[in-house]
């Protein structure tokens, strides 16, 4: 089996990272990296650190011009003028009535990396792609191309469109962070040198949603010594 990872350098894909090598030993492993556009590239950096550690072939994507149309639709993109909201995601859905897409939401930006890594899998000979999202991110919808619905969607997708040759899995998609954390903790995940704040400063801000909810899986795993 071969598995190309889409690989962000943030905690959940790097954990994916280290399953796929666990699983498929490193020279059946190729990991992918997006560049979308966002106001800074500090995951790329994590990126490259992890897939050297691991001894697995990076493999770089610069899809931004496909957001140069809108910048103000995502709080993430260079040029937007949304600020980047400083609270949790919990927070954020309650002012969104529960239910709704948060700030950070990038436009069908996964379903754009899986088309794309559907493509390069086909053409590196691939079997399989793995996905990190997982059941924080679809809480709300607040990601909507996270959920469940599409996760089971996009795997349809991929298997039909390319004749049964790739499949999609998601091995986290019934999973909170913490029980992501769980994982990579046995599986002896390097976590200090993961990225996932949404500023790109160079210590993490610790109030984004992404770095509350990364704070809070650590914790209930008992690491208390990495932002």
């Amino acid at each position: 089996m071969k598995i190309l990872v889409l690989c962000s350098g943030g905690l959940d894909s790097t954990t994916l990272l280290a399953m796929a090598a666990n699983e498929a030993g490193n020279d059946n492993v190729v990991a992918l990296n997006m560049f979308y556009g966002q106001k800074h590239a500090k995951e790329q950096e994590f990126a490259v650190f992890q897939c050297e550690k691991y001894g697995v072939e990076l493999l770089n994507a610069d899809l931004s011009e496909v957001f140069r149309f809108n910048k103000d639709c995502c709080a993430l993109l260079q040029g937007s003028k949304r600020e980047i909201a400083h609270k949790s995601y919990a927070e954020q859905l309650a002012e969104l009535g529960g239910s709704g897409t948060v700030s950070a939401y990038v436009p069908f930006r996964n379903g754009l990396f899986l088309s794309y890594a559907t493509a390069v899998a086909i053409q590196l000979e691939c079997d399989v792609i793995y996905y990190g999202a997982h059941a924080d991110d679809a809480a709300g919808r607040a990601y909507p191309d996270c959920t469940p619905e599409f996760i089971e969607a996009m795997q349809n997708a991929i298997y039909e469109g390319t004749g049964g040759k790739v499949k999609m899995e998601a091995p986290f998609w019934n999973s909170n962070k913490a029980g992501i954390v769980k994982i990579g903790k046995e599986l002896g995940v390097d976590y200090a040198h993961t990225w996932s704040c949404y500023e790109g400063k160079e210590k993490p801000c610790g109030t984004c949603g992404t770095c509350i909810d990364r704070k809070a899986a650590l914790v209930a795993n008992g690491i208390y010594n990495i932002d």
